[in-house]
């Protein structure tokens, strides 16, 4: 009888312990995904250090006096400066991501004229000494939907909208002009991940809109932003990342057009939550 009682509890005991170990053990399985480094976090916050070479042209007409294509380069002495580029992405979900994106370009120059121009309604001559300030202000706000998503990278699309805030002034002897405008435009493009280690990842995106000619003659819009670059995460927080980023802007807005390119290299760091 004694061993009877024995043998039951003995094998209620290891039913017990087996019965609990099912749940623990599908507890703690690692999670789709998190055999690679930086895929499992709710917020992400980049900075990076941007140096491209610029290719600016404007045109501004004032007083019914049409303006020359001005090269903010060439022309006026604009030089390659160290911009700053702020991201953040938030991510609800493992395949939903919303992302913002600030990206101040401030460029200051001062030359002598070389060749005539007008701009907004002034004619500037060779041997005029000219102060120039440039600003361009890049917002963009997007979503990102990852229809393809794999334990080691994902392709998704990306719909976002665009705000680029335009605004060239000159000083000079014979007056202080400016000119200003605002291109708000929707884009939609690809973007997609590959890890070619557990840590380390390259990354593409590319987004595109044009508004075409046949919409209007008065105002018209192109926006290209392509961005490749490689990250490393030293875990799972924090990362680092070099790349390549190019952006091209021109729009019409009456009389006033303008045409911008910024291309070069990138660094930064990236941390997440």
């Amino acid at each position: 009888m004694f061993r009877v009682v024995t043998k039951s509890l003995t094998f209620a005991l290891a039913a017990g312990l087996l019965l609990s170990a099912a749940p623990a053990q599908a507890q703690f399985q690692p999670r789709r995904g998190t055999d690679v480094v930086g895929e499992d976090y709710h917020i992400e916050l980049s900075y990076n250090f941007w140096s491209p070479t610029p290719e600016a042209i404007v045109n501004s007409e004032a007083l019914g006096i049409l303006g020359t294509d001005i090269n903010l380069v060439s022309d006026l002495g604009i030089e390659k400066q160290m911009l700053k580029d702020v991201r953040v992405v938030l991510r609800p979900a493992r395949k939903h991501r919303f992302r913002i994106n600030y990206l101040p370009m401030n460029y200051d120059a001062q030359t002598t004229i070389t060749r005539e121009f007008i701009f907004n309604g002034l004619r500037y001559r060779p041997g005029l000494p000219v102060q120039t300030t440039a600003q361009f202000k890049a917002w963009r706000f997007g979503y990102e939907y990852d229809f393809l998503y794999r334990e080691r990278g994902f392709l998704g699309v990306l719909l976002d909208a665009k705000y680029t805030d335009v605004n060239v002034g000159l000083l000079s002897p014979i007056g202080d002009e400016f000119t200003k405008a605002v291109a708000p435009l929707p884009t939609i493009g690809l973007v997609g991940r590959a890890y070619v280690a557990k840590n380390i990842a390259i990354n593409g995106e590319i987004s595109y809109f044009k508004v075409p000619e046949s919409a209007s003659d008065e105002y018209q819009g192109r926006y290209r932003d392509f961005d490749v670059y490689a990250s490393y995460n030293a875990q799972k927080n924090v990362g680092v990342q070099v790349g390549y980023r190019s952006i091209d802007v021109f729009y019409l807005a009456k009389n006033d057009t303008g045409s911008l390119t910024f291309k070069g290299l990138y660094f930064g760091g990236t941390v997440r939550f």
